[in-house]
């Protein structure tokens, strides 16, 4: 110890001998010691999109100093790394670095600070340590003199270029992949059935593995049973899944919507780990449609009549039990207003009769009456048809003489009374 703290003051004696050159506080430095590591975890997964924190200290401390009234001080320390630009390549590792180098400003002696920069993991990484180089570029005050009269101090500064070498492990895992994408029943406003075709083309052993769909953004389709058990699901074997869906009655006819899956295991550390997501695309059905093609019913102002009505199933799928209803409204009232129509495939029509009371106040005029349809889809599910107008032309009631079968007996009956009274005559 006094052996460190001679020298330390023959130093200061010879420095203050040239105290021209260090004006100011007289600093004892080596300058910046950059370090750096990842902050949390460095293992990733194949397939990950993530993102890598490193945390960058500055370990250069100040060993001592010399304050003295007659010198300048200085702007700046020797051990501050200044205007640092940081970059991470990944050098040979299967991965891609999305970030470009950043400038992180300065960097004091005894502080850290974070840079982060977006990396994808390759699918079909394999499992293993590699090593990603981060590049440091930085300057540092190297060195300071005053000229003669000590009235200004000029600076002069050194670049320097540092690489570490940070680790990141890559571990092995399970990777779904999707074979084959079929589909039952599932058209738009019903429930269906989906089921897929799946490959485990990772390297771990799934063990009481989960398989879970989900709904992607805004997507129509929506998983109403989600996930699938999945006992053992070894490396290169396949499996089948099947789930139940439901398509809202928003989604277009013909079109395909993303849905997620994913897969929860054991792997061989007995640690509970979830694959990336996978998307895909359903293809959706048509919705089933009814559109009403009879012509419209005739009818006079007071009748009570039973009509017919003709409906088609326009729409892209089978129905079952299906049972019209017309609803009557002023100047209709109707005794019977259901009709049961049955089973009805794509493009099959069927006829339903309903019974069907004008008022005798009703306008003489063609009326348009609400009808719908209430059916089974294939999965038993009660569902209503789109309301479908029935129209009806209503006229005036004809007249006692405009009916030929009254008409035929008025002149049967006038061509009876005047044979009669011919005959009278002719008796006379």
């Amino acid at each position: 110890m006094k052996s460190r703290t001679i020298i330390f003051f023959i130093g200061c004696a010879l420095l203050a001998m040239v105290a021209p050159v260090w004006a100011g506080t007289l600093y004892f430095s080596g300058g910046p010691d950059l370090g750096g590591a990842i902050a949390g975890t460095n293992e990733f997964f194949p397939g990950a999109v993530t993102s890598i924190t490193v945390v960058l200290e500055n370990r250069g401390l100040i060993d001592a100093k010399i304050v003295r009234p007659d010198l300048i001080s200085r702007d700046e320390l020797p051990n501050t790394a200044k205007l640092i630009r940081v970059g991470l390549s990944a050098s040979g590792a299967p991965l891609i670095v999305k970030s470009d180098p950043q400038m992180i400003g300065d960097l004091s002696g005894g502080s850290s600070k974070t840079v982060t920069f977006d990396v994808k993991i390759d699918e079909n990484a394999m499992a293993g340590q590699f090593t990603l180089p981060l590049k440091i570029e930085y300057t540092y005050l190297y060195f300071a003199e005053t000229d003669e009269k000590g009235e200004f101090i000029q600076y002069y500064y050194k670049d320097v270029e540092k690489v570490l070498n940070l680790i990141v492990n890559i571990k092995s895992t399970a990777r779904l992949e999707v074979l084959q994408v079929t589909t039952d029943h599932l058209n738009v406003g019903t429930e269906g059935y989906l089921t897929l075709s799946l490959r485990n083309s990772g390297s771990v052993d799934a063990k009481k593995g989960v398989l879970r769909i989900s709904r992607n953004g805004n997507s129509p389709v929506i998983p109403t049973d989600s996930s699938v058990y999945v006992d053992t699901f070894p490396p290169g074997n396949t499996t089948t899944a099947r789930f139940k869906l439901s398509v809202s009655s928003s989604a277009e006819s013909g079109q395909t919507y993303p849905v997620d899956l994913v897969l929860t295991y054991k792997d061989s550390e007995g640690t509970m780990t979830t694959t990336e997501t996978v998307t895909f695309g359903v293809a959706v059905g048509g919705k089933v449609d009814f559109t009403v093609i009879s012509p419209p019913p005739q009818m006079a102002i007071g009748e009570k009549k039973v009509i017919e009505v003709e409906y088609r199933n326009t729409g892209a799928a089978k129905v079952f039990n299906a049972q019209a209803r017309l609803s009557a409204v002023d100047p209709f009232t109707s005794g019977d207003d259901t009709a049961f129509l049955g089973d009805m495939a794509p493009g099959e029509s069927k006829v339903a009769a309903f019974e069907v009371n004008v008022d005798s106040g009703a306008t003489a005029k063609e009326y348009g009456l609400d009808s719908e349809i209430r059916y089974r889809d294939a999965l038993d599910n009660s569902l209503i048809s789109d309301t479908m107008k029935v129209k009806i032309s209503v006229s005036e009631r004809p007249g006692i003489l405009s009916n030929p079968v009254i008409l035929l007996v008025i002149v049967m009956a006038a061509l009876g009374i005047a044979f009669g009274v011919i005959r009278l005559r002719k008796r006379a």
